[in-house]
């Protein structure tokens, strides 16, 4: 069941990936645009066992198992990084518990999604995908 669901999550964090890279143009204008200061963030009040995929500062997704909650990631993406993305998954929590995924760039949330756990207890958070200017 774990491998499926880091499976589940690697497939869905490329294909947003692919799919966001040529519509997220939803930058505000006075954001810190040039900076390339990432902070991955997941909360709330799962316990179940979760997992998170991202995207690290070389451009490369990564898996990693979250055994405590908050959990956080920050870097700096390299120049030849073109976006920033993060999907948690889990199964064995209760339903209705739910967790919050923010994407910080520059210090500025970018993206942000919260999800709740089905009946079953199994939780899937896309945030979404920042695409950094270029």
């Amino acid at each position: 069941m774990k491998s499926i669901l880091k499976t589940l999550a690697i497939v869905l964090t490329l294909t947003f990936t692919l799919g966001s890279c040529s519509s997220d143009n939803d930058n505000d204008s006075g954001s810190n645009t040039s900076s390339r200061d990432v902070k991955y963030e997941v909360t709330g009040n799962y316990t179940g066992k979760l997992s998170v995929t991202y995207i690290e500062e070389g451009g490369a997704a990564l898996i990693e198992d979250i055994t405590a909650l908050p959990w956080k990631k920050e870097f700096t993406a390299k120049k030849d990084s073109q976006a920033a993305s993060i999907s948690t998954s889990g199964y064995g929590g209760v339903k209705g518990q739910t967790l919050t995924g923010k994407i910080y760039v520059g210090g500025k949330v970018v993206k942000e999604l919260t999800a709740t756990a089905t009946e079953d207890g199994i939780i899937v958070l896309i945030p979404g995908t920042y695409v950094f200017p270029l």
